[in-house]
């Protein structure tokens, strides 16, 4: 393929041609009335967050692929009370469209977390930036609370924290208890890829984090370690809200094998230790769906072997289990786990945005892969890293301008 493309042939051949309304901003928005007041909000099936105190309902809102201030209030209309986006979402302009969402509610009934990366952070790494302070981290973590337009976040997280050096940095703790300390923020947790790793267990025996974020789902490998790791964090009482608990939404980039989706997600709340799943919702046929799912957590028979089946599907899905072990593999040095995580996000969650937005923290302006007649990284998943390498990287090609923010 040629250097460069044109958006025509992009959409035609390539990720985006399967999604080509994530491209063009707006898309799926629609009008609704004004939010009802509190009173009026049903109640949902819910769980305690920890020592935070705070009673969630099991379904929370990932808004990363919320295109409206619409699609928001209609979750905080039908109950649901956590919204989580990040300072990454659409280059911050996320963070403005839930706090634009939320703005007129009552302040205490709704929860608002949000991810800072911290400035120089190299996910390929995983280790604190040398140059990190205090004050820049707080920085990161003011700027958000701006776009927002709130007085306080509720929840900040550490996201990519799979290594206790990061999630033990002092810098980064300094900022964090000063936070709290000022009222910006009232709580304190991690994000993580990798929850058996180490850096789950570090953050509970701090004392300083209220919660976490693992990625937990169905396809999780090494799943007895990762549970003892979440089981405990919560005897620590951290509240734990699970995140990638659909294993990439698809089993292959072309939708060829479906994927229960609410069959994956009753799946992660038989888990007692886990308060909420946040899930990254859409449109309201998503709200929808989510909904029903939380109330009767029971499996069914056809459920089950929904999920088992999927679990032994010919192709390797498109979850990237974030393990590492392909770094020390490939000679070129690529941050092959943040490539995977685009690749998922582009075919099985269909969100481009955020595919680019990943794609664009990795240096691939070599095209490596091309140097390369074999590719000599054997992926623990069986993914051909290769293919999808140089798949994933053409959307580098496309104009941001039409990528939806």
């Amino acid at each position: 393929m040629s250097e460069s493309i044109d958006r025509r042939g992009f959409l035609k051949k390539s990720l985006a041609g399967m999604c080509s309304a994530a491209l063009i901003p707006g898309t799926a928005k629609a009008s609704l009335g004004g939010s009802r007041g509190p009173e009026a909000i049903p109640s949902l099936a819910s769980r305690t967050l920890g020592k935070t105190g705070i009673k969630t309902p099991l379904i929370s809102m990932g808004t990363s692929e919320a295109s409206s201030v619409d699609l928001i209030k209609r979750g905080y209309d039908s109950g649901i009370k956590l919204f989580f986006s990040a300072t990454y979402y659409g280059q911050g302009n996320n963070e403005r469209l839930v706090g634009e969402a939320l703005k007129d509610l009552p302040r205490d009934s709704f929860v608002v977390g949000t991810a800072a990366t911290p400035e120089g952070f190299n996910p390929r790494e995983g280790t604190p930036p040398k140059n990190l302070t205090a004050r820049s981290y707080m920085k990161t973590a003011e700027d958000s609370l701006k776009r927002f337009g709130l007085d306080h976040v509720d929840i900040l997280l550490l996201p990519f924290a799979d290594k206790k050096e990061l999630v033990l940095f002092d810098p980064i703790v300094s900022a964090m208890t000063e936070l709290k300390k000022q009222g910006k923020i009232r709580f304190v947790g991690i994000a993580t890829h990798n929850p058996g790793g180490g850096a789950l267990q570090a953050a509970a025996d701090s004392g300083i984090f209220d919660m976490a974020m693992p990625a937990f789902n169905y396809k999780t490998k090494d799943l007895e370690t990762v549970k003892g790791s979440l089981a405990y964090a919560a005897k620590a009482g951290m509240g734990i809200v699970a995140m990638k608990t659909t294993a990439g939404a698809a089993q292959d980039k072309n939708r060829t094998q479906p994927l229960n989706i609410t069959a994956a997600l009753k799946w992660v709340l038989q888990n007692p230790d886990i308060s909420s799943i946040v899930s990254g919702m859409s449109s309201y046929e998503e709200l929808r769906k989510n909904l029903d799912m939380i109330k009767d957590l029971r499996m069914s028979e056809q459920e089950l072997k929904d999920l088992n089946l999927a679990d032994a599907e010919l192709e390797p899905g498109l979850y990237c289990q974030q393990c590492r072990a392909c770094l020390p593999q490939c000679p070129n040095n690529l941050d092959i786990p943040t490539l995977m995580r685009s690749y998922m996000y582009a075919y099985g969650y269909r969100n481009v945005g955020q595919a680019r937005h990943t794609l664009d923290a990795v240096d691939v302006s070599g095209r490596s892969c091309e140097k390369c007649d074999v590719c000599c990284v054997t992926c623990a998943s069986g993914f051909d890293i290769k293919d999808r390498i140089q798949d994933i990287v053409r959307l580098k090609n496309v104009p941001l301008e039409f990528i939806k923010a």
